[in-house]
């Protein structure tokens, strides 16, 4: 379990500019800005170039702040986890208070710029994001349930919903499927992770569903979400929110997704195993969400350029 009460030892070692930066994840940070400027370029309507870049930048601040408070809450738990065990809190590179306070001062700046310069509708989506991720998700829900990553996994759905917002001022069902895209492809995307870095969280007493259901229940819950979310991706096309260009994308890497998930389906982890579908699996997750929104910006343009009816 996490300590709530930070450390106030002094750290050996100086804290530099780039400790702060690795508190904000920024390996996830890019998965979450991309989707969010997706969200800005593919809705309708226009807005100004500064107030794009503004809403732009308050998300990834709030991201940022999130991911902060996230590392701040968990570094007892990244200190018994090998693929985490060198991250700065851990590591003995920064005091605790000095990460709170900047994961608590990124998410409160995030929050009033969006307001004060985009709008109050998408300033409250972001303030929901971040107390979703920072507090529902990280302080109750990942230490107490296997269903940790489905519930949680609104958290980082998001970004291109309230980059949506940013433009339209509203919310609709094109924005809404954006949320459920990401909200049904995050546990298998995760789990498909889990599976091989299960003995890490079983060392640390976190309740990942490997650890607490059996590899069993994680493949076929891994198989479940794929199939809910092949027909969730191709939506926007069938509600006529997106041309064929998007739709054939969806099509093609949903069907791709679906193939990949078979054999982590079917398969147990033998003694000796690389555990090669399941990592093959999670880094097509990875393309397969980039290239997916990257084709609802491609279809956008063509629209608007009139390249399509």
């Amino acid at each position: 379990m996490a300590s709530t009460a930070p450390s106030t030892a002094a750290y050996p070692l100086p804290t530099e500019w780039r400790d702060f930066f690795a508190l904000t994840k920024p390996r996830v940070m890019t998965l979450v800005i991309f989707t969010a400027i997706c969200g800005v370029l593919a809705a309708p309507g226009t807005i100004h170039p500064i107030i794009g870049f503004t809403a732009i930048l308050a998300i990834a601040m709030g991201a940022g702040g999130s991911a902060v408070l996230n590392m701040w809450w968990e570094a007892d738990i990244d200190a018994g986890m090998k693929r985490t065990m060198n991250r700065p809190l851990p590591g003995g590179r920064m005091r605790r208070e000095d990460a709170r306070d900047f994961g608590i001062f990124l998410s409160g700046v995030s929050v009033v710029l969006m307001g004060l310069a985009v709008g109050w509708l998408a300033a409250s989506l972001l303030f929901g994001a971040i107390i979703y991720y920072a507090v529902i998700y990280t302080m109750w829900l990942k230490p107490r349930t296997p269903q940790n990553i489905v519930i949680g996994g609104g958290a980082g759905a998001f970004p291109p919903l309230i980059g949506w917002v940013a433009v339209t001022g509203d919310i609709t069902a094109m924005p809404l499927l954006l949320f459920a895209i990401i909200f049904f492809w995050t546990p298998p995307h995760f789990w498909a992770l889990a599976l091989f870095v299960q003995s890490d969280y079983a060392k640390v007493g976190i309740p990942m569903l490997p650890v607490v259901a059996g590899e069993k229940v994680t493949r076929r819950q891994i198989m479940g979400y794929t199939l809910l979310l092949a027909p969730i991706a191709i939506a926007p096309w069938y509600i006529g929110g997106t041309s064929w260009i998007y739709g054939s994308v969806a099509v093609v890497l949903s069907a791709l997704f679906v193939i990949l998930a078979v054999p982590v389906f079917t398969r147990m982890r033998a003694e000796v195993d690389a555990m090669t579908p399941e990592k093959t699996l999670f880094k097509f997750s990875i393309v397969y969400l980039f290239v997916l929104f990257a084709a609802l910006v491609a279809d956008r343009v063509a629209a608007y350029q009139g390249w399509i009816a």
